[in-house]
């Protein structure tokens, strides 16, 4: 078990942690047990099988702490280091080069260049050729080198608080509707990200949070109603704007908007002067 001492708690709070970490009681008939003062002073006592650690740390870390276990759904700080060490070692056991990742980015990323560039290239010149059934397979094909271009690009750490976010993610298995928004807003100067298919949409909000989602109902795989409702119900995305864009009936896309959460929505067939309202977010 780990134990995180700071100067300023107070007494209450160390007993509520005493009792959690060791499923022991602090006060005990009225009296201060033995062990939590022991526990209190730092000194080294077994419960179990477990053996205390202390560490010191400064409340600002502490607190960094806290907020990233209470993002990522871990009950205690004592689990995230747990879960922490134990992920270094492993990756360590299998000589996982932390020094020199970047030589592992570059190996990974030689393929991945030809990959997307080819399905670019596909599209690009051939998409007056090909059937829309394959230029849609083709593009999902581009949309998923994205995202492992992405989650090679988190591998280096040290980009990580620098990376640059897109303005607005359009969500639609529709190839037409995505080219028709993405040049509409990319000629006003703003950066658009295409997903086909909801688990790409996921996917890419696990490492990035656009200004503003458009999203489509009904999608291949994963209804939009649910994708907004992961959405608004995550801390870290809650306050992203989303809207429907949808051929279903105004009466229930209106319900499901108050239920989802959701700002507004779009019916289809729609005019692109429709969308000038969503500038006050971008």
């Amino acid at each position: 078990m780990v134990l995180l001492i700071t100067t300023d708690e107070k007494l209450t709070e160390s007993m509520k942690s005493y009792e959690r970490e060791t499923g022991k009681r602090a006060i005990w008939r009225g009296n201060v047990t033995e062990s939590f003062k022991k526990w209190q002073r730092g000194e080294k006592i077994y419960f179990d099988d477990n053996e205390r650690i202390v560490i010191l740390i400064k409340e600002n870390i502490k607190n960094e702490w806290l907020e990233f276990a209470a993002k990522n759904n871990i009950s205690t700080i004592s689990k995230l280091i747990r879960e922490s060490v134990k992920f270094f070692m492993n990756f360590k056991s299998r000589n996982f080069d932390f020094e020199n990742i970047a030589s592992i980015i570059h190996h990974l990323k030689e393929p991945l260049t030809s990959l997307k560039g080819f399905s670019e290239i596909l599209i690009e010149d051939y998409k007056h050729e090909l059937s829309w059934e394959v230029l849609l397979k083709i593009k999902s094909i581009f949309d998923q080198s994205l995202i492992l271009e992405g989650r090679i690009d988190d591998l280096a750490f040290n980009s990580i608080e620098g990376k640059e976010q897109f303005d607005i993610l359009i969500v639609d298995d529709d190839a037409f509707t995505l080219k028709l928004l993405t040049d509409f807003f990319t000629k006003r100067g703003y950066s658009c990200v295409e997903a086909l298919r909801g688990e790409i949409a996921l996917d890419l909000l696990e490492k990035n949070e656009p200004k503003l989602i458009l999203l489509d109902v009904l999608l291949p795989d994963i209804n939009g109603y649910e994708i907004c409702r992961k959405i608004k119900t995550n801390n870290r995305l809650k306050n992203i704007p989303v809207y429907f864009i949808t051929a279903v009936t105004s009466s229930e896309v209106k319900k499901k908007v108050g239920e989802t959460g959701a700002e507004g929505y779009f019916l289809k067939p729609f005019s692109l002067k429709d969308f000038k309202i969503l500038f006050k977010y971008l």
